[in-house]
């Protein structure tokens, strides 16, 4: 089963960016992307990458991000 821990602050995005964990981003509660890590982000905008060039670009106050860690 997996643990989901939320992301809010700028250290917690840097701290998974510098790890390259998995994500989920959730929008209006349902998920819009997952599995893909966190390639650079400032404070409106995370670009996630999911493969080669498969990149997303969500919004900060419109999502929700969760790191994803494995029990």
């Amino acid at each position: 089963m997996a643990l989901n821990i939320r992301l809010m602050t700028d250290s917690d995005f840097e701290d998974a960016m510098l790890r390259h964990a998995r994500l989920r981003v959730f929008k209006d509660d349902h998920i819009v992307d997952s599995g893909g890590t966190i390639v650079r982000y400032d404070g409106n905008t995370i670009v996630v990458q999911s493969g080669v060039g498969d990149f997303a670009y969500h919004s900060r106050t419109d999502c929700e991000f969760y790191e994803v860690r494995q029990r």
